[in-house]
């Protein structure tokens, strides 16, 4: 059961931006307390402390709804339990220590697209080791891979609402002060 699934992982590479490219060749390995899974409808439900790893790349969720298109393309949903978020950290290409990192209380995540939805409360981190280069949060974000676009929105819904929250975006400096001038 776990290598159907595993080999229906196998997909999840372009989860975050610039993600690293050798995760896509590498096995996933989803554990979890319970799973329904159905064949006819290419429909995959996980409960329970759900850890996907593959490569550099771990989610993590209270449950996971995987479903597979008639032309092989996955549809993942990713959902948090009341009061808690799911989860993605993946290396970034481009460097030795390069990471991404996100939160939200909901992730859905269209490979056909390559398009990430962070619902509720979302934050996504760009991180050199452990020093954050950028964040971004609000409470609703998306982010094209293949046009390295994001939008974000004031509502969980996807809007802009008038009233709606507000999202914050932080850019660590790149460059560091000269010798001798702090």
């Amino acid at each position: 059961m776990k290598k159907i699934i595993a080999v229906a992982m196998l997909s999840l590479a372009a989860l975050t931006a610039s993600a690293e490219r050798a995760d896509s060749l590498k096995q996933a390995q989803i554990d979890f307390d319970n799973g329904h899974i159905d064949e006819a409808t290419q429909t995959r439900i996980l409960t329970g402390n759900v850890v996907l790893t593959r490569g550099t790349l771990l989610i993590k969720s209270d449950k996971a709804v995987l479903k597979e298109t008639p032309e092989g393309y996955m549809l993942l949903t990713l959902t948090a339990a009341p009061g808690k978020t799911a989860s993605f950290r993946q290396k970034r290409d481009g460097g030795p220590d390069l990471w991404t990192e996100g939160q939200a209380q909901r992730i859905e995540y269209d490979e056909r697209t390559e398009v990430v939805k962070l619902f509720a409360n979302a934050v996504v981190k760009q991180l050199e080791g452990k020093r954050m280069t950028s964040e971004v949060n609000g409470p609703f974000i998306s982010y094209d891979n293949r046009t390295e676009q994001a939008n974000v929105f004031n509502d969980a819904s996807g809007e802009s609402k008038a009233g709606g929250g507000r999202s914050t975006i932080i850019i660590a400096p790149r460059r560091t002060a000269p010798a001798g001038k702090q």
